[in-house]
């Protein structure tokens, strides 16, 4: 009797002590104070966003207004014409086809370069090579920008020559008009601009893969690669995703490298060899200066545009890694 009363004493004690400690942790000044500072820094980037949007309708609205064509499909830009014609089309198409073929181009090397460095390169020079990618994030844009206008189109010039010469059964390496200033040119520069940010997101994630899976896989007989594709690639899946998109969303905002390789031409061609394009964020670097007040305002609106396909790019990110938390 003596031993159950002490052992119901002993048990509600340690339940109260547990219920106590719960109490004390959540009921610390410290910790409350992180909490709503955390809450709050959620709540203030919301109203960040809300309040760029806010903006951007404000100032796009009178522009709107006064085009005379629709902004939507519309492929001239010619805002500041008596009355105003503009449209989003062009834009819209080559920032999407540049950015899109961007990832396509850097995403298998970016994650290439992460399993390299983090399951097959001895210890000294996986540092040495890791801080070598990441360098490349470092890179101003305006650099890229000089080293494809000034050497690096002038050698695409040469390679979409060839392309065109004997791959032009395909439709994207068709047409007449081949040059170096094209949207593969500067789909490539922005390529290697965004290698370096999904190299090393991935990379961190290879390396948080448990240890005790690895282990297990080895031990079943598996060889490296085995492992990878068996441990690594699927538990790794929701980061690489991420990476990629937060990349993609670099080269659809990367403005100076754009603008400076790309030549200014006007209609929407699937061609990506053919000399010309343009994108929203060059279109704006190039045409602010010159623009007047509805131009401010429909340059504002391609802004707008941009906003929101950054937005959408993410939502549907956040989707797809939603979808795959079993591999988290």
């Amino acid at each position: 009797m003596t031993s159950e009363i002490d052992v119901g004493q002993r048990t509600d004690t340690a339940g109260n002590g547990r219920a106590g400690g719960r109490r004390m942790s959540t009921g610390r000044l410290g910790d409350q104070i992180f909490a709503h500072s955390a809450r709050g820094s959620g709540v203030v980037l919301l109203a960040i966003m809300a309040a760029i949007a806010v903006f951007l309708i404000w100032r796009a609205v009178p522009a709107l207004r006064a085009n005379e064509a629709n902004f939507l499909t519309e492929q001239e830009w010619n805002p500041n014409a008596t009355p105003p014609v503009f449209g989003i089309a062009q834009l819209a198409f080559g920032t999407l086809m540049s950015s899109f073929l961007a990832l396509l181009m850097a995403t298998p090397v970016a994650i290439g370069i992460a399993l390299f460095i983090s399951f097959y390169a001895p210890r000294r020079l996986a540092s040495g090579l890791g801080y070598l990618v990441d360098l490349l994030a470092a890179v101003p844009s305006i650099v890229y920008g000089l080293w494809g206008l000034h050497y690096f189109g002038t050698k695409m010039d040469d390679v979409g020559r060839f392309l065109n010469d004997y791959f032009s059964w395909i439709p994207l390496f068709g047409g007449d008009s081949v040059g170096g200033r094209s949207l593969l040119t500067a789909s490539v520069i922005l390529a290697i601009m965004i290698l370096p940010i999904i190299s090393s997101i991935t990379r961190e994630v290879f390396l948080q893969v448990p240890t005790a899976n690895v282990e297990a896989a080895l031990a079943l007989g598996a060889t490296r690669w085995e492992t990878i594709r068996m441990a690594v690639l699927p538990f790794g899946r929701s980061g690489m995703i991420s990476a990629a998109m937060l990349g993609l969303g670099r080269a659809l905002g990367e403005t100076i490298a754009v603008a400076m390789v790309l030549s200014t031409a006007s209609g929407i061609s699937i061609h990506i060899l053919k000399d010309g394009g343009n994108t929203i964020a060059a279109n704006i670097a190039n045409s602010f200066a010159e623009a007047g007040e509805t131009g401010r305002g429909a340059l504002i609106a391609s802004g707008l545009v941009l906003f929101v396909i950054t937005l959408i790019v993410n939502m549907g990110a956040r989707a797809i890694v939603a979808r795959r938390k079993e591999f988290v």
